[in-house]
């Protein structure tokens, strides 16, 4: 059986410690991405300081834009 569409949703509850792995996962990589940017400089050192700095940026983007498009579309779009 299916949800109604039209009942409201009741926000479902995590544990606090559920919601603690992705942000401790992308700290330790920023700072493995910090510290190989300083320790090497040149050929993979160089690269695995880019991917792991841009990995936690890319993410962080992609949430806030999830989040402007899901507050967008419940406002009913933009004025």
């Amino acid at each position: 059986m299916s949800p109604d569409p039209l009942s409201p949703q009741v926000p479902t509850t995590r544990h606090p410690v559920a919601v603690w792995p992705w942000p401790i996962a992308l700290g330790l990589l920023t700072i493995f991405g910090l510290l190989s940017a300083l320790l090497g400089q040149h050929g993979v050192w160089l690269a695995l300081s880019w991917a792991a700095l841009s990995i936690p940026l890319i993410v962080t983007v992609a949430c806030l834009f999830k989040a402007w498009c899901r507050t967008s579309s419940v406002k009913g779009g933009q004025s």
